[in-house]
């Protein structure tokens, strides 16, 4: 089985440009939804279910070709063990997902964490995603560092050097963090788009929202946002 796989250049060019420049100019962008180690980061978050889709992709269109690559039932196939893709088996497809742009500044990182973000909304208190997915929306040209480093249980498994277009999956439970970049202008940030994806049982997938924005960038900016629908 594979810890992580990688998929060079998910998106065309031009669908990740456009995905960019639209979650980058979003209203909501403000200091992160996360807190602890994601503490000097910035961006917004949304959580949804399978139900609650739609609602999504009908508030922020330019989100459907990045679900419809991530969300793809083969998508992180090659995460499963040989045998398992050999031979098949019953694998129920994640059902809850917590979507978060990230965005940071050259000299920050993220610490060693285990994603369980839908813990405390889904009542099951050791929840972990089947797997996480992320793409790299935004690389500053020249920068270094800024690895994503994987590992299980203080132990490393590997690194991954983010550039623009390159789509990770990761096992759930694994630890990972981000180094800090060191940037050769220091006015771009490095954006990515975090997917944590769940499997729930019902009683629990009940307590979710079908589809919730998170934001920090307070109530004047869903006004404007509401604004905009209506107007358009």
């Amino acid at each position: 089985m594979s810890a992580y796989i990688t998929h060079r250049q998910a998106l065309p060019p031009g669908e990740l440009e456009a995905l960019r420049d639209a979650l980058l100019g979003s209203r909501f962008v403000a200091r992160s939804p996360l807190m602890g180690t994601f503490q000097g980061s910035r961006g917004f978050a949304l959580i949804f279910t399978r139900e609650g889709r739609p609602a999504l992709e009908a508030r922020f269109p330019f989100l459907t070709p990045f679900l419809a690559r991530v969300l793809a039932p083969g998508s992180a196939r090659g995460l499963l063990s040989w045998r398992e893709r050999l031979f098949g088996g019953r694998h129920p497809e994640p059902n809850a997902f917590y979507l978060n742009l990230l965005l940071l500044d050259a000299g920050l990182g993220v610490g060693r964490h285990i994603d369980a973000t839908l813990q405390g909304p889904s009542g099951v208190p050791d929840a972990t995603p089947r797997h996480v997915s992320v793409l790299y929306l935004q690389v500053p040209p020249g920068a270094r560092g800024g690895m994503l480093r994987l590992l299980e249980d203080n132990r490393p498994l590997g690194e991954v050097r983010p550039r623009p277009g390159l789509l990770v999956h990761f096992q759930g439970h694994l630890q990972h963090e981000v180094q800090p970049f060191i940037g050769a202008r220091d006015d771009t940030q490095r954006a990515s788009l975090v997917c944590e994806q769940y499997v729930f049982p019902p009683e629990a997938l009940a307590r979710l929202p079908p589809f919730r924005i998170q934001s920090k960038a307070g109530f004047a900016a869903y006004l404007d946002s509401q604004r905009e629908r209506t107007d358009g």
